[in-house]
C-alpha cells in the first residue's frame, strides 16, 4: 500500500499556495491594525480555483474529489492565516446557490461563536439574539449566540448570556471538524518553518540562535508534533471514520497552540510585533480550537470509543 500523495494531490497542494502567497499581503500581517474585512474578490477566486467545490461531484459543477483532497486545500488555507468563512462555505456548497462558486459567504453557528457574521450572505443556525464579541484574532470578527433560555429575559427583550455560557449543544460535522483540523495542521507547519527559519538568521553571541540547544528542542519538539498530527490527520481524510477524527483534531490543535507558543518562544519579543504573523497564527490557532469537535468533545468521543 503507497501512502505518498499522488502527482495530482502535489499539483492541487501547489496550486493553491501558489494561489495564497500571490494574494497573501492583502489580510496579513499588517492588515490586522485595520478593521477585518472579507475580500469578496478574493472569495469569488478561490470558488473559481474550486476550493469550495471540491468535493462535488462532476455533474454538479464540482471538482469530484474526496476528503483527502479537501485536507490538502485546508491545510494550505491554515498555513497562509487566509480568513473568512472557509469551512462553512465549503460544506454548503451543494446546498447554497452561489456557495461553491464564490458568490456566497455561508457562515454557521459553532461552538455558541459566529466567525464572520456580518459579512456573510447565508447563516446556517439560529444567530438571531448574536452578540458582537472582541476577537482574540483581529483578523476574524466574532459574534456570540446565547443559549436559548437566555435569549429572552423577563420583558421579552432579547439579552445576552453570561460569558461563560454557550449556545444549545449540537453535534459537530465530522468534516467540518476535519477541516479545521487541516487549518490547525497548516498553522502547526508554518510556525515550524518561521521558527527554524528565525533560529538560523537571529544571532546572539556571534552565533545563530539555532545553535543553542533551548532552541533545538523548541524546533525540534514543533517538528514531531507537526509531523504526527499530519500522519494522523490524513488517515483520517482516507477513513473518514469520526474517531480517527476525533483524534487528528485533537492532536491538530495542541500542535497548533503549542507549536505558535514555541514558535514566539525563539522569536522573543519581535514575534508580538506587528511585522510579524507569528502572534497571528497562535491567536487563530486558540480560536480554530473553539470550534465544535475539539478539546471535551474529542475526548469524550475517544473515550466512549475505548470504553465500547
Amino acid at each position: 500500500m503507497r501512502f505518498q500523495l499522488t502527482g495530482e494531490q502535489r499539483a492541487l497542494q501547489h496550486g493553491v499556495r501558489q494561489l495564497l502567497d500571490r494574494r497573501r499581503d492583502a489580510w496579513q500581517p499588517r492588515a490586522a491594525l485595520g478593521p477585518p474585512r472579507l475580500d469578496r474578490t478574493l472569495w469569488r477566486e478561490l470558488g473559481a480555483a474550486g476550493l469550495f467545490a471540491l468535493r462535488l461531484p462532476e455533474a454538479d459543477g464540482g471538482a469530484g474529489a474526496g476528503l483527502p483532497e479537501a485536507v490538502l486545500a485546508f491545510e494550505e488555507a491554515g498555513r497562509a492565516l487566509l480568513p473568512g468563512p472557509l469551512v462553512a462555505t465549503h460544506l454548503a456548497a451543494g446546498t447554497v446557490p452561489g456557495a461553491a462558486t464564490g458568490e456566497a459567504v455561508v457562515t454557521a453557528v459553532d461552538g455558541g461563536l459566529v466567525e464572520w457574521l456580518a459579512a456573510a450572505d447565508v447563516v446556517r443556525g439560529d444567530a438571531s439574539a448574536a452578540m458582537p464579541v472582541r476577537s482574540v484574532d483581529p483578523l476574524t470578527p466574532l459574534h456570540r449566540v446565547p443559549p436559548a433560555g437566555a435569549r429572552r429575559g423577563a420583558g421579552g427583550g432579547a439579552r445576552a448570556g453570561t460569558a461563560g455560557e454557550a449556545a444549545d449543544p449540537v453535534a459537530p460535522d465530522p468534516v467540518a471538524v476535519l477541516l479545521t483540523a487541516a487549518e490547525q495542521l497548516g498553522t502547526a507547519t508554518r510556525v515550524c518553518e518561521l521558527a527554524v527559519q528565525h533560529a538560523r538568521t537571529r544571532e546572539q553571541f556571534g552565533q545563530p540562535v539555532g545553535a543553542f540547544q533551548a532552541v533545538k528542542h523548541l524546533c525540534a519538539d514543533m517538528l514531531v508534533r507537526a509531523e504526527t498530527t499530519r500522519a494522523a490527520v490524513y488517515a483520517a481524510a482516507v477513513t473518514g471514520d469520526p474517531v480517527d477524527i476525533a483524534a487528528a483534531r485533537l492532536l491538530a490543535d495542541e500542535a497548533a497552540v503549542r507549536g505558535a507558543r514555541d514558535c514566539l518562544q525563539v522569536h522573543g519579543g519581535m514575534g508580538f510585533t506587528w511585522e510579524s504573523e507569528v502572534h497571528l497564527q497562535l491567536k487563530r490557532a486558540w480560536l480554530r480550537a473553539r470550534r465544535g469537535g475539539g478539546g471535551t468533545d474529542g475526548a469524550e468521543l475517544l473515550a466512549a470509543d475505548l470504553a465500547g
